[in-house]
């Protein structure tokens, strides 16, 4: 029997309308050959998610989005997504979802597995949704702070050109190079003067020991000297000292009555100017006291 080239082509044309399907369906990530369980999602928003967007739990892709479907007559009620869900999956009641896009503007859906104890999820039941916006809602949040920090941001700006175009900034700068410069000498002059020191240090020490040991000396020598006795010996000294000046103050004796007896001092000094008197007149007229001759003859 012979197959009419129609035939042959409608073949053809049907098998890979079947592949285009399949293909397709393999490329949104829907399983060809296995039944996945029907949740429902509900959102408030679903900016970014379509259908073929995958589904993750914990990380590990677990699903795909299915359909999104959008109640037109009520705009105000929830967005619910259909979803196919692995059916190894189990998922516990209290479990949620979260819409999460990228810095690359890829949007997922991450299922939050938690459990509230009361038993798992069925087919069909709807699993309460949110959005996360992640990295991109947090820059967005933070626009309007950007914003109001523009204006700043751009009269500090203008301060500090105004400021670099001062002549004192450089003026300041070249002080601060002459400053630096400063330090630095001065800190090579330090460390020379420690390395001086501390070749000299031991000598130092050497010396300060000396000085020591005969602080030490002393000490011992002070500690061996008999105080008791010295200060006998200054007493007995201090004794004869006040026996003398009672001496010298009575009336008794020639010291006593030379300091207290004006007679004896008149006399004494009468007596003085005679022999002085005496010593003169014998310089001057020695012959008269005195008479020799060479032939024995006197000379009257």
């Amino acid at each position: 029997m012979k197959v009419s080239k129609e035939i042959k082509i409608a073949l053809v044309a049907i098998l890979a309308i079947v592949l285009l399907y399949f293909g397709m369906n393999f490329l949104k990530g829907m399983s060809l050959f296995t039944s996945n369980n029907r949740y429902f999602i509900a959102f408030k928003d679903v900016t970014g998610l379509a259908s073929s967007s995958p589904i993750y739990a914990n990380g590990y892709r677990v699903g795909v989005v299915k359909k999104v479907n959008y109640d037109y007559k009520n705009p105000d009620a929830d967005i619910k997504v259909e979803v196919d869900i692995d059916p190894e999956l189990q998922l516990p009641k209290g479990s949620s979802a979260e819409i999460v896009s990228d810095m690359l503007g890829n949007v997922q859906v991450n299922l939050i597995v938690k459990s509230d104890g009361t038993g798992h999820l069925k087919p069909g039941d709807v699993i309460p949704g949110d959005t996360n916006s992640g990295a991109m809602g947090q820059l967005k949040n933070m626009i309007p702070a950007v914003e109001k920090i523009l204006p700043k941001l751009d009269s500090i700006a203008s301060s500090l050109s105004e400021l670099l175009a001062d002549p004192a900034i450089a003026n300041s700068l070249h002080h601060v190079e002459k400053v630096s410069g400063n330090l630095i000498t001065t800190s090579g002059e330090l460390t020379r003067l420690v390395t001086q020191m501390n070749k000299q240090m031991p000598g130092l020490l050497t010396k300060a020991d000396g000085v020591l040991d005969n602080a030490s000396k002393l000490t011992n020598n002070l500690s061996d000297l008999n105080v008791a006795a010295t200060m006998a010996r200054v007493d007995a000294t201090l004794d004869n000292v006040k026996q003398l000046t009672a001496q010298l103050n009575s009336s008794q004796g020639s010291l006593g009555l030379l300091m207290r007896d004006p007679q004896l001092y008149n006399n004494l000094n009468t007596t003085m100017r005679d022999v002085d008197s005496l010593l003169v007149n014998l310089k001057a007229h020695p012959k008269r006291y005195v008479h020799f001759s060479v032939f024995g003859k006197k000379d009257k």
